[in-house]
């Protein structure tokens, strides 16, 4: 192994098997374990049992985005061995490393990175262990299903070589991953490991958890998001059958029971008084109070030149305000967890995003040593962000102390809708200057967004009991693209981050990102339009990165672009179409991302429908093209939908909008026709591909309205009304 002299005692520990799991439906066979978690070891990434069947662990987690079947692919090519025997362990804090949350798009970027490499040691390792018992130079060996083959036909399996042993090897950053021209499996599409199950109704979520001696819990909350239980009336459901116990801790109610439905009927039926509260702002003056919001911190994300005195000279002057709605998650099903006290240690089970960080926020919380706590993933419901699922394994761990037996709490869609964390509203301000030319001379743009606070968020159990918990207010992270990727000569973006949001708020589909590209890019079809230009050649004439221009290039192509200024003129009839465009380099370092949209909206009634969406994609080494091509058109349906439809309503104390028809989304019927373009460069590393392509979205569809009617909509979403009430403005 260049220069290590591996012996047999050496190379593979002599331990027991390092394959750790349980089996669903019942508790884990071993609930604690010593298997090695750090993110320099092979051993905490691969294991190969008796059988040669390969086990991966990752911390990262498959949200429904297909990573799963990307992980396997990325092991079997460097190891050889047939997809059908790798497993994937996600997200157990007692099993897989700590390799960040499940967000930013950095799941293959920087999770299957760390996974790949590992595999590239242990695949060194096993041919220099075939080497030696074979007496021969590794430099002459192969691997080939499961298997290192010498030229002379011999054949050492992967079980005989280390099957059921610990590797006891140290993550090498140099061993040679496997180069593009010999990859059979990475790089070409691959069926997802996890759809026949789901399709077929086979597949466990965490809602199917069940183990043994568990009980039902359910929170109640109160009907103000503030307010406080005074007193709770426990006689009130003393004729439930099946009813345990009544849990009120401060702010925190709950109720256990032997049954779902024993539990729903307390949590419905419980008496409790609340004290009042109206700390909400009137949703009609939500941007004013967004300006009144103190400003705790002032950021400057990108300074070129003198932006303000290139303004005040320019030949001409434009400024506008967009604004990007509060959102909830929406995610189809509710949250769900499981968590049990067992010898004084605490397991919980979720549909956790962020098992390794909800670990530490649970220890805290219940005043344990984070080692005495075990976090497991068991997907769930989609939730692209934070929605409740933490707070659903909250709700369920003070409920199962409280009982001593193991709990399960599945949230109702009220509370899915009125208690999950919220993406925050975000106000945007923008300025620019223009020459007699039409060039522009000038840039500046101010955004207010919430505060930011790291990599977690406040539970709601916690908060209302007054538990231990981090010094939390909002998801940090979210400035990325309000900096430009345009080579303007004078440019100066700034964030002010707010005090305070009047939500509990969270990330939700690439955070940040998407409302300041729908800002500036937007924007900057405005100025394009001022400058009669075509919105394409305008990106152009002041982009240089030649892997950006190739995407604008590609997508004009891919989509029959016309050149010409942005809007049509003399387009007759009720119904309008156009088309617009929006790029994006996501948080200036990686994934290329350009889209063009075509719209169709109806001039009388205000009704907008995209009908077509086009996406030229460079995600750098693509690892499954159709996982990253359905991921694609994921972002663009959920966008869509966010755009044209979604809306969090409140009034001074609680969100109103708490079912599906107070927050609509997109119906099949609404989705549009989606055409993709995918540039694979496998020399180079993978980025992601999971939320980038939602960011163009808002931009190139009001760029699209705008090139239908001339009416320019600034406030997502774009509703009718707010077309019509603009239309008559213009």
């Amino acid at each position: 192994m260049d220069g290590m002299q591996m012996r047999r005692r050496g190379l593979f520990g002599a331990g027991g098997a390092l394959v750790v799991g349980f089996v669903l439906g019942a508790r884990p066979a071993a609930a604690w374990t010593d298997k090695p978690v750090a993110l320099d070891q092979v051993d905490s990434f691969l294991a190969i049992d008796a059988a040669g069947r390969v086990t991966a662990y990752v911390g990262k987690v498959d949200l429904g985005t297909g990573v799963r079947t990307g992980f396997t692919q990325i092991v079997a090519e460097e190891l050889d061995v047939p997809m059908a025997s790798v497993a994937v362990v996600e997200g157990d804090t007692a099993l897989t490393p700590d390799q960040g949350a499940t967000y930013g798009s950095l799941s293959i970027q920087v999770g299957g990175v760390q996974l790949r490499q590992a595999a590239a040691t242990a695949r060194r390792a096993l041919l220099a262990e075939a080497a030696s018992r074979f007496g021969l130079p590794p430099e002459g060996l192969r691997c080939e299903d499961a298997a290192v083959i010498a030229p002379d036909g011999r054949r050492l399996a992967f079980a005989t070589l280390v099957g059921g042993r610990a590797f006891s090897l140290a993550v090498d950053a140099n061993a040679p991953i496997k180069p593009p021209e010999a990859r059979r499996v990475v790089g070409r599409s691959a069926p997802r490991v996890d759809i026949p199950e789901k399709v077929f109704g086979r597949f466990r979520y965490v809602h199917d958890l069940k183990i043994p001696g568990m009980a039902h819990g359910r929170a109640v909350r109160p009907p103000a998001m503030g307010a406080i239980a005074e007193a709770v009336d426990e006689a009130s459901v003393a004729g439930i059958p099946g009813l345990l116990k009544v849990v009120h801790e401060r702010g925190f109610v709950g109720v256990v029971a032997e049954t779902e439905w024993a539990a729903i009927r307390a949590q419905r039926a419980l008496k409790v008084r609340w004290s009042a509260w109206a700390g909400l702002p009137e949703q009609a003056k939500l941007w004013e109070h967004v300006r009144a919001t103190p400003v705790a911190q002032r950021q400057v994300t990108s300074e070129t030149g003198d932006p303000a005195a290139a303004i005040r000279g320019a030949a001409k002057q434009l400024s506008a305000s967009y604004d990007f709605a509060i959102h909830t998650h929406g995610s189809m099903g509710p949250s769900c967890a499981v968590a049990e006290f067992r010898d004084g240690k605490l397991t919980s089970w979720s549909a956790s995003q962020a098992t390794h960080n909800l670990r530490k926020q649970l220890a805290m919380m219940l005043a344990m040593p984070v080692e005495q706590v075990r976090c497991v993933y068991l997907e769930g419901a989609g939730c692209y962000g934070r929605n409740g699922h933490e707070d659903a394994a909250v709700d369920a761990a003070l409920l199962a102390k409280a009982v001593g037996r193991p709990v399960r709490v599945q949230w109702m869609r009220h509370e899915e809708h009125g208690w999950d964390p919220k993406g925050p509203p975000t106000l945007i301000d923008l300025r620019a200057g223009l020459d007699a030319a039409g060039k522009v001379v000038g840039w500046e743009s101010e955004a207010f967004i919430a505060k930011g606070a790291g990599g977690n968020v406040d539970l709601v159990a916690a908060e209302l009991g007054g538990l231990p918990r981090e010094s939390l207010s909002s998801p940090g992270n979210i400035v990325h693209n309000l900096a430009q990727p345009y080579g303007f000569p004078a440019v100066r973006t700034t964030c002010l981050r707010l005090e305070s949001t009047p939500f509990r708020p969270s990330w939700i589909r690439t955070p940040g990102r998407m409302q300041n590209t729908f800002a500036g890019e937007a924007f900057l079809d405005e100025l394009a339009a001022a400058a009669g230009a075509d919105p394409i050649a305008y990106r152009l004439s002041v982009l240089e990165d030649p892997r950006g221009r190739e995407m604008l290039e590609r997508v004009a192509k891919l989509s029959g672009w016309q050149a010409r200024p942005s809007p049509v003129r003399d387009q007759g009839g009720e119904v309008l179409r156009g088309r617009g465009v929006s790029y994006v380099k996501y948080e200036l370092v990686r994934t290329y991302v350009a889209g063009v949209a075509e719209v169709e909206v109806n001039r009388r009634s205000g009704a907008i429908r995209v009908i077509r969406f086009f996406v030229t994609h460079d995600c750098g080494q693509i690892i499954n093209p159709d996982a990253v091509t359905a991921q694609i058109e994921g972002n663009i349906v959920a966008t869509v939908s966010r755009v044209l439809k979604e809306e969090l309503t409140f009034d001074r104390s609680a969100v109103t909008s708490l079912d599906w028809a107070s927050y609509p989304s997109i119906t099949f019927p609404e989705v549009p026709e989606i055409v993709v373009e995918l540039v694979d460069r496998p020399a180079e590393r993978p980025w992601g591909a999971g939320e980038p392509t939602a960011a163009i979205v808002p931009s190139a569809v009001t760029n699209a309205i705008f090139d239908a009617t001339g009416v320019r909509l600034r406030s997502v979403p774009f509703t009718p009304a707010k077309f019509l009430a603009a239309l008559q403005g213009t």
